[in-house]
């Protein structure tokens, strides 16, 4: 599990055994089982979690209650709701485990201590910002300029997996069909 977090850092930054040591001091690990909630809307937002294995899904509720699906996290993604983690303000969004889920959780205060500790932290976290930034850009656009059989055919290029993981009617909300239209598409 260890090795799984180091990996992933040393993707995109090299570390040694001393500092991945300092890094792993700034993380607890938890596991939560399938439909365990990681965050409730209204509540503190205490960590950015790493996912290590297990599915969650991050959604925003409207006043009516229909659940808008933001995102999946799967192994080696970094899953929060990023408002309220850096504003520490309520949660407007909720995070939910698909699947049993093993975890590294990152408080804010220990982010912000590994970037003073280890500058090459800091550039790590700025690189995984900007990835984000980009995928939340082309989902974004992606909903606003393709139509569903579109956006359905890049969800499963880009995570083929992810069909197998979860059911057509999370698939369908993520993609913003109708379940109905979700089963024309895959058939």
């Amino acid at each position: 599990m260890q090795q799984q977090l180091r990996a992933h850092f040393e993707k995109v930054v090299p570390l040694t055994d001393e500092e991945f040591t300092l890094v792993l001091a700034r993380f607890t690990s938890r596991h939560y089982k399938k439909h365990h909630f990681l965050i409730q809307r209204g509540e503190n937002v205490k960590f950015n979690y790493f996912v290590v294995s297990g599915l969650l899904k991050l959604v925003y509720a409207d006043e009516t209650g229909k659940q808008h699906f933001l995102s999946f996290a799967m192994e080696d993604w970094w899953e929060t709701d990023f408002q309220a983690y850096y504003t520490k303000t309520p949660a407007t969004l909720s995070l939910e485990c698909l699947e049993d889920a093993l975890v590294f959780c990152l408080t804010l205060e220990d982010y912000y201590a590994l970037c003073t500790e280890l500058p090459k932290m800091a550039h790590f976290f700025l690189q995984k910002m900007a990835l984000n930034s980009i995928a939340a850009q082309q989902r974004l656009l992606s909903l606003l300029t393709t139509n569903a059989k579109e956006r359905y055919e890049q969800l499963l290029h880009k995570y083929p997996a992810l069909a197998q993981r979860t059911s057509k009617t999370l698939l369908a909300s993520y993609l913003g069909v109708s379940r109905e239209t979700l089963s024309r598409l895959a058939s």
